[in-house]
């Protein structure tokens, strides 16, 4: 039997200079717990799997919202790993998440890596709206196939909007049934493992960074709107995160160094 799940949370201002979880609801094998965060100011989420999921046929969801002047990060215990399910199972497996960033918020969305085992078929979509003075970090990580077996199908959408317009909308497709050419030269080149960053502050308005290369398998690209986006690949999971994490805290120096100079 598929399962059909809505995790859900709520992050506020508690007026003490730090930030509340009024609302943190729990479902299926999406476990939310807060746990401790190393950002004072910011309440720590992190996913707990409580079963073996996606399946084929699973319809999972997760909603949150940092509400105005909120700080919130949610993280993840483990990767999230796709899965073929009972031979019953029909159609895809669907992981719908929908971040809303209020004014003057922040939102570190930081999950796992999102691993697409062979047999699997998951179509991902992650929604996000921001506030015109929001600032969003949003990491997506996707390993193709666990350790010595072809990927499974995998579809992800990222869409976000700022200040009600498009800031960034992108679809990718991999394995079966994906478009020719996906594991070409011009994509992946082979590599197994693919990812972005996403860092949006309305200070890169007043000093936009120029697209360049991070290395031989990633790039910088500065969105129409205060935004950079990070894309690579790699051959593994390990190679991908310490791309991302050196690009990360090249991105969070030069926003320090910024702000002390305004």
């Amino acid at each position: 039997m598929s399962v059909r799940a809505t995790a859900r949370l709520r992050a506020e201002p508690d007026g003490r200079g730090s930030t509340a979880l009024p609302l943190l609801e729990s479902a299926g094998p999406l476990a939310l717990r807060r746990t401790r965060s190393p950002l004072p100011e910011h309440a720590r989420v992190t996913v707990v799997g409580a079963m073996s999921a996606p399946l084929n046929g699973d319809r999972l969801a997760i909603e949150a919202d940092a509400a105005d002047g909120a700080r919130l990060t949610v993280d993840a215990a483990a990767a999230t790993v796709a899965l073929p399910g009972p031979s019953m199972a029909t159609g895809p497996s669907t992981y719908a998440i929908h971040l809303n960033v209020g004014e003057g918020a922040t939102l570190h969305w930081l999950p796992e890596q999102l691993v697409s085992a062979h047999g699997s078929d998951l179509h991902q979509t992650t929604r996000v709206e921001l506030a015109p003075t929001a600032r969003l970090l949003l990491r997506e990580e996707q390993i193709l196939g666990r350790h010595g077996e072809p990927t499974g199908a995998l579809t992800t959408r990222l869409t976000v909007r700022r200040a009600g317009r498009p800031l960034l909308d992108q679809q990718l497709a991999y394995g079966p049934g994906a478009s020719g050419g996906w594991d070409g030269p011009a994509v992946l080149g082979g590599h197994r493992a693919v990812g972005q960053l996403l860092l949006a502050d309305p200070s890169f308005e007043d000093a936009p960074l120029p697209a360049r290369l991070l290395g031989p398998t990633a790039a910088l690209t500065p969105l129409a709107g205060p935004a950079i986006l990070v894309t690579a690949v790699a051959a593994d999971a390990r190679l991908l995160r310490e791309i991302l994490d050196e690009a990360l805290h090249e991105l969070l120096d030069g926003l320090k160094a910024d702000t002390g100079n305004s």
